[in-house]
């Protein structure tokens, strides 16, 4: 039996939209679940030995489908299609069409910590002006269903909104401190916030398994502002003076002030610091 375990609530409540495509690629016995009205453990704990589950939805499906089984991913065949807003894991790896195997980017995933509690994510923690857009944008969510362009929140939040912030960043133990920061995320994947290429070097599958922290910094607005386009490329990183990368297996960032804070799209607000062990 394949299981098409959907999230009506993906793609700003549009997720259902999806599944009459994947009934097309699906031609075996097959069953539609609402991913949302089922006890996820137990459902997965039943499964046959020839059982497969295609999940649809986004980003945050698949972070929600792993965090909810603890990571304890079954051995049966698991496969994702696109139905999320940004969907930035299936860029990061190449997808191109039908259904895209699951099973070997969701075992080693790394794990933050935000207020005492403990999570995996799939693409990476957005924490300053990326998690000021996911806040906006629930917002925005909130009072309509069309989409949200975070480019133009960006935008508004570099020119207007958004603060900088004083950061405290330790990696494996090396502890540097920076001014004017307007992110300082850290990454699992190349991409996040809808295809921000921002750490273009990030393989979520090299042999160490770590993870890659970006600050974005500088005093000047308007460089902040003409800067920013070029990281949906990933060529932000040639300015060294304002982009510092750096890779590691823990990392703990720290704000001098309350910040938003976005784990795989999901918002956290009131955020002091992160710490993530990959």
């Amino acid at each position: 039996m394949k299981y098409l375990l959907v999230n009506p609530l993906s793609n700003n409540r549009h997720g259902k939209e999806a599944v009459e495509k994947v009934l097309e690629l699906v031609k075996d016995e097959k069953e539609v679940i609402d991913i949302t009205e089922i006890e996820l453990k137990e459902f997965v704990a039943k499964l046959k030995k020839d059982d497969e589950l295609i999940i649809i939805g986004g980003d945050g499906t698949v972070n929600k489908f792993v965090n909810i089984l603890d990571g304890n991913i079954p051995s049966n065949n698991i496969y994702l299609f696109p139905a999320g807003t940004g969907n930035d894991f299936l860029k990061d790896v190449g997808y191109t069409d039908g259904l895209f195997p699951l099973n070997k980017y969701l075992v080693n995933l790394p794990k933050v910590t935000v207020n005492g509690k403990t999570s995996y994510f799939i693409n990476g923690v957005g924490f300053g002006i990326d998690g000021y857009c996911c806040e906006v944008g629930d917002k925005l969510k909130a009072q309509s269903q069309e989409k949200i362009n975070y480019t133009s929140i960006a935008i508004k939040g570099l020119l207007f909104h958004f603060k900088r912030v004083k950061a405290t960043v330790e990696v494996d133990g090396v502890k540097n401190e920076y001014k004017n920061v307007w992110l300082a995320p850290t990454m699992n994947g190349r991409y996040y916030g809808g295809g921000m290429m921002i750490a273009p070097n990030q393989d979520r599958l090299n042999k160490e398994r770590t993870v890659t922290n970006v600050v974005y910094k500088t005093g000047s607005k308007l460089k902040a502002l003409i800067v920013f386009p070029s990281i949906f490329k990933g060529e932000h990183v040639k300015k060294e003076k304002m982009v510092k990368i750096v890779s590691g297996k823990r990392i703990k960032v720290t704000f001098n002030k309350p910040t938003a804070l976005q784990i795989d799209g999901e918002t956290i607000v009131n955020v002091l610091s992160y710490e993530v062990e990959a």
